[in-house]
């Protein structure tokens, strides 16, 4: 079982990891003005998607879903956990949401500013922020 919760943090944090650097490459793209800079954002952008943040999600979901099938009625009890996979259904959202950003930037298709991204990138650290305190106190 430890293995397996050692398997599901590294996972996330890879997740983590693509999910607040994509959001800062959307930043910079929308604010590129030169055509080498924006294809040089295009190819980030598909890479860091596909490569490491879809991957990591998939292993951290499935790394999750086997922790608790070790006990599913112990903690499919817990109101904690609950929340936790609210907040994870959540992000599932938005990491789809980059997903549909990168179609939306790959094709030129771009409407928002730098700022609205600025924002947007904010989104995941008040996501991890609870979930990480959810998993930890256990406060219901």
């Amino acid at each position: 079982m430890l293995w397996v919760k050692a398997a599901h943090l590294i996972a996330m944090v890879c997740w983590f990891a693509g999910i607040f650097y994509l959001p800062r490459l959307f930043v910079y793209h929308a604010a590129c003005d030169d055509e080498p800079g924006r294809e040089r954002f295009k190819v980030m952008e598909r890479k860091l998607y596909r490569g490491i943040t879809t991957p990591s999600m998939v292993a951290t979901l499935v790394f999750g879903a086997w922790l608790v099938s070790f006990n599913p009625s112990g903690y499919l009890s817990q109101g904690w956990l609950h929340a936790k996979l609210t907040l994870i259904a959540i992000l599932v959202g938005y990491h789809f949401y980059c997903g549909y950003l990168v179609r939306v930037f790959r094709d030129d298709q771009n409407t928002r500013s730098h700022v609205f991204y600025r924002w947007f990138n904010e989104v995941p650290v008040f996501i991890l922020l609870a979930v990480v305190i959810l998993a930890t106190v256990k406060p219901f």
